[in-house]
């Protein structure tokens, strides 16, 4: 035990090894708790429940802040909330895709859990790579910071150039095609399997077909990658801490996964959020230029400004969208 102690201490990307196997655990836990306790079976999430698991999410992402806080000391934690806030927000687009994507594939709603649940594993060591990567980078080209302040303004002004009209045309997307082309897939779902046995057409020996649960699981894990571009950047632009960028992105998406059966059912509602959004983008990224002029800005003025402009996108998107309906499904597609 005196051994370990030391060693529990012992920094690992400039945080102790202790912290590091705390958040491992306690993403561990949930993880188990969701698919052991919480969903051994395939059924629908309601909203009432979804909204409950998110709020579950979301406390624990603000314990372990208060343990951040703890352990590092308010700037730290300040930064952490920060980066969950961004993560959180940016992350809204990607619940609109999934739903398509969940739409396109006609994937009834009671296995969507399971998609979100496998796709969640691999977003976990996805963003761990492209935030080890980007430490790197940051770490022996500090300039680089410059390059994601450029890339986040121009970004930022490109959606609110766009108005959030953007469109995605999942029939047109080249990883589907890909898919298509290297793949057996078969024409519909196989109850929730990824992966079935079904003889060739051509030869009539079994082989492994892979079904559209699978497509669609893919197709989260590619959007996941590439909204990751945006707000990787985005939290490197607060904090050069590996820990906390990981840690602050992890817990947001482990939470939205949860929220998401509830925002999928009222997406339309958040329709001037994508200008808060790139408002967001703008400001964190014109303030890495900033800081040659008038200093480092506060940890606690970023976090006031996302969040400011997050919860008044939100609140303006409800007022101007009282009282519409919901859009039509989107029709499934094979």
């Amino acid at each position: 035990m005196d051994a370990l102690i030391p060693w529990l201490q012992t920094p690992f990307l400039g945080t102790p090894t202790g912290l590091w196997l705390s958040f491992v655990a306690v993403v561990i836990v949930l993880l188990a708790l969701d698919l052991g306790v919480l969903h051994k079976e395939e059924r629908e999430i309601g909203v009432r429940e979804s909204l409950l698991l998110s709020a579950g999410y979301i406390s624990v992402a603000l314990l372990f802040g208060v343990w951040v806080w703890h352990s590092l000391g308010a700037q730290a934690a300040t930064e952490y909330l920060t980066g969950f806030v961004i993560e959180k927000s940016l992350s809204m687009d990607n619940v609109f895709v999934i739903a398509m994507i969940f739409g396109f594939f006609a994937i009834p709603r009671a296995l969507q859990h399971r998609v979100l649940f496998w796709g969640i594993l691999g977003v976990i060591v996805l963003r761990g790579i492209m935030i080890g990567l980007g430490a790197a980078l940051v770490s022996e080209f500090s300039a680089v910071l410059y390059l994601f302040g450029a890339f986040l303004v121009f970004t930022g002004i490109k959606m609110l150039r766009m108005g959030g009209d953007d469109e995605h045309n999942l029939e047109d997307s080249t990883i589907l095609k890909f898919l298509r082309r290297h793949l057996r897939v078969t024409p519909g779902l196989q109850g929730k399997a990824f992966f079935v046995k079904q003889p060739d057409p051509a030869t009539g020996r079994l082989v492994t077909w892979v079904t559209p649960l699978f497509l669609a699981l893919c197709l989260i894990e590619f959007v996941d990658l590439i909204f990751a571009v945006d707000s990787v950047p985005a939290i490197f632009a607060i904090t050069t801490d590996p820990f906390i960028v990981y840690t602050s992105n992890i817990f947001a998406v482990l939470g939205l996964r949860a929220l998401y059966f509830a925002l999928a059912a009222m997406i339309h509602r958040f329709k001037y959020l994508k200008v808060a959004l790139a408002l967001v983008l703008v400001f964190i990224g014109g303030k890495i230029f900033l800081v040659g002029f008038i200093g480092k800005i506060p940890a606690v003025v970023s976090l006031t400004v996302t969040f400011g402009l997050i919860l008044g996108g939100v609140l303006y998107s409800m007022w101007k969208t009282r009282g519409e309906p919901a859009p039509d499904a989107v029709p499934p597609k094979h």
